[in-house]
């Protein structure tokens, strides 16, 4: 599930910003194209609910690098406006799914843009069908 919100988050960030700007969902040892998002997921919890249902919080981060070091606050700021909007819905498998509490901050020139998307996740389980039961029922009287 956490792939699909990953993929989901990328998709969004090139409708968003396009292909100049390039996304990493795994660490990159050189040749770092910026300005480019990171996309990572942060402390994925699962709280048991009544019968098969599972709630699980997912904290995503959304790093974001700068091309103008220079300028990297006012940057930083304006991709983060439009994170915002570009981050409030997502398709997840086929259903939207929204993105709450929203927050970024800025450390060192790189921007951290955080959003959870929780949701409910069914377990189906396997079950096996009985054979073909056959009964004579008979009346007295």
């Amino acid at each position: 599930m956490i792939n699909s919100i990953i993929e989901s988050i990328s998709i969004s960030l090139n409708a968003e910003f396009g292909d100049e700007y390039t996304t990493y969902t795994e660490s990159v040892e050189q040749g770092l194209n910026e300005p480019c998002f990171f996309v990572f997921c942060i402390n994925p919890t699962n709280r048991v609910f009544l019968g098969k249902r599972y709630f699980r919080e997912n904290q995503f981060c959304i790093q974001y690098f700068p091309a103008d070091k220079d300028r990297a606050k006012e940057e930083c700021n304006a991709v983060a406006e439009r994170l915002f909007s570009c981050l409030e819905y997502i398709t997840v498998t086929g259903d939207l799914v929204r993105g709450t509490k929203m927050k970024y901050e800025v450390v060192d020139g790189v921007l951290n843009f955080f959003v959870n998307y929780d949701l409910f996740v069914y377990k189906v389980a396997d079950s096996i069908p009985m054979e073909d039961l056959s009964q004579d029922v008979t009346v007295k009287g």
